[in-house]
């Protein structure tokens, strides 16, 4: 089938054709055809076809384990089916409208200037003239969450397609095709559509796109062997020495371990900086972690090397994001692409880790380094540092992360609470109001500067509170549903019994933390931030389980600084001078 724009029709009107081509159609063939390539997010996980073309057409999707039944299939009465379709949109906790752009394009003297071609063939469709503008993409063959190729034409079209759904050079989503229409036709875009309109930047690049959908697809397939083999690996390393050295070198292993697993995601920012092989990632892992921990136990003692640690591996995560993801994305501990939610700014893994580092992170700091600080300035800090990590991981131009303007205010809200000795009443009321200030504030900070972050589209431009609780209604049936998967189904009797053994054993551990007050009161926050993003997050379960490790980690390396009997960490004194609060 051949297609081209007529002249006459460029320059008198703007005209959009989108276009469906074979499933084999290369991004290398788009950019060679003259289009501006990219590839396109299929869905939410893995989608039969018709959920691409639905999602397309409403320009918003959500989970399909959110609807109340299956997409159903269309077997000769297409108006049966569509009425089907409709009732379960209309389940969904969310704006979903399906044929909502044709619904748009309703409006007199708009649906004459744009068509839809199926099964159209590359080297016959002849570029636009004027303004018109010519979206092409391969045609989805099965049930998939593989990338799909896609390339536009036409006026301002010239570089590597992006759009603000994912911030990726050579990376948008289905629901942004859409707004992409719309947008160039001059028609006002419905709030019930999530995406955002498409745009080129940079140069024509086909072999960067192609880079990065490899690493992209390798992201969810590695981070078992690659980061779960390797925690294994180490874990049997320390049990192996504890048992030779007949637990004289438990402690010094515990620590080496720790600060192995502290140092885990740092390694990994360089993992995505070098694109490695699976093996050669293995191994860069494996080694370079403990190294890092060695070094930094031999330059420095106690409780320093902890809060070292976690200060580089947070600080390199602050300056990539703050630089706009470009490592983070590509992560192995970096947002999901293969659930096709966002690519840039942290994800809920890195949501869980960062919120121990950074407030317990903070205790082990003013432990090793301020040990005569006073209850003030050790409330100050908390909040200081907490208040940075929710702005630098929340906001929308940087981590672009809603749950981190929660967990990580609320971590510091206990922790300063802790320190400072507030009465029940005063403590409950700073830990509920500091996510809602913080909120209110980073929400300012997207408006102004329009960062057209998540936290705006799906929160301050929600049409209601009705729409507000369907975001409410959505994130927990997701954390709900979480707790569901196979992968985190199984760890979650050992987090169990992590639990019920720190509570058994609250006594012993409150002795170990005798020497160190500022720790006990940075591990308190650290707790609190992992139980509200359980709670707060469509991934409870993930965070959980990822939280709890890093609990975990920290309470090793606090009995590995106790001496055994008393508690106190070596050459420890008791902290938190005193002072005299109005």
């Amino acid at each position: 089938m051949g297609l081209a724009f007529a002249p006459q029709a460029a320059a008198e009107e703007q005209r959009v054709v989108l276009a469906w081509l074979p499933s084999d159609t290369s991004v290398e063939q788009l950019a060679a055809a003259g289009f501006s390539p990219g590839v396109m997010s299929a869905g939410l996980g893995e989608v039969p076809p018709a959920q691409t073309f639905l999602d397309i057409g409403q320009g918003n999707r959500v989970f399909d384990s959110l609807y109340d039944s299956a997409l159903p299939e269309l077997h000769g009465d297409r108006s049966r089916w569509w009425r089907e379709v409709v009732e379960r949109a209309e389940s969904a906790p969310a704006e979903i409208e399906p044929g909502l752009l044709r619904s748009t394009l309703e409006a007199p003297g708009v649906r004459s200037r744009f068509s839809e071609v199926r099964r159209a063939s590359l080297d016959r469709l002849l570029p636009p003239g004027g303004n018109d503008l010519l979206i092409a993409i391969a045609s989805p063959t099965e049930m998939s969450d593989e990338p799909l190729p896609i390339g536009i034409a036409g006026r301002g079209f010239d570089g590597n397609l992006t759009s603000d759904s994912t911030r990726m050079d050579g990376y948008v989503l289905s629901t942004d095709v859409a707004p992409t229409i719309l947008a160039a036709l001059g028609v006002e875009v419905p709030a019930a559509m999530s995406g955002q309109p498409i745009r080129s930047e940079g140069s024509v690049d086909p072999a960067a796109i192609e880079s990065l959908v490899q690493r992209m697809n390798v992201i969810s397939s590695r981070r078992g062997p690659v980061v779960g083999l390797n925690v294994v690996i180490w874990l049997a390393a320390l049990l192996i020495v504890a048992l030779l050295g007949r637990g004289r070198l438990a402690r010094t292993a515990v620590r080496v371990v720790g600060l192995t697993i502290v140092y885990l995601p740092l390694v990994l920012l360089l993992g995505a900086a070098l694109e490695p092989s699976q093996t050669a990632e293995q191994l860069l892992v494996l080694f370079l972690s403990p190294l890092l921990s060695g070094l930094t136990l031999l330059l420095l003692r106690g409780y320093r090397a902890l809060a070292v640690a976690s200060a580089l591996t947070v600080l390199a995560y602050v300056i990539d994001v703050i630089a706009g993801s470009p490592l983070t994305s590509l992560s192995l501990l970096g947002p999901n692409p293969g659930l096709g939610v966002r690519f840039y700014g942290i994800g809920n893994e890195l949501e869980a880790l960062l919120a121990v580092l950074v407030v317990a992170g903070t205790g082990a700091a003013l432990t090793g380094f301020a040990r005569s600080a006073s209850r003030r300035a050790c409330a100050i800090a908390f909040v200081v540092v907490g208040l940075i990590a929710a702005f630098v991981f929340a906001v929308g131009r940087f981590g672009a992360d809603v749950g981190a303007a929660i967990v990580f205010p609320v971590g510091a809200a206990v922790a300063t609470v802790a320190v400072a000795g507030r009465g029940r009443r005063t403590a409950a009321l700073t830990v509920i109001a500091a996510p809602f200030a913080v909120l209110a504030l980073l929400a300012l900070v997207d408006l102004v500067s329009g960062a057209n972050a998540h936290l705006t589209r799906s929160v301050l431009d929600a049409g209601g509170l009705g729409d507000l609780a369907d975001v409410a209604q959505r994130r927990l049936q997701l954390s709900a549903r979480s707790f569901g998967r196979p992968v985190l189904l199984a760890f979650l009797p050992l987090v169990a019994a992590i639990a019920v053994a720190a509570y058994v054993q609250r006594d012993r551990l409150r002795v170990w933390l005798e020497g160190a007050p500022a720790m006990r009161t940075g591990l308190l926050g650290a707790l609190a931030a992992t139980a509200i993003g359980t709670l707060a997050n469509d991934s409870g379960a993930l965070l959980l389980e990822i939280g709890t490790a890093y609990l975990l980690v920290f309470t090793g390396f606090v009995w590995a600084e106790s001496d055994g009997n008393s508690g106190k960490a070596p050459s420890q004194t008791k902290s938190y001078t005193s002072v005299t609060h109005t």
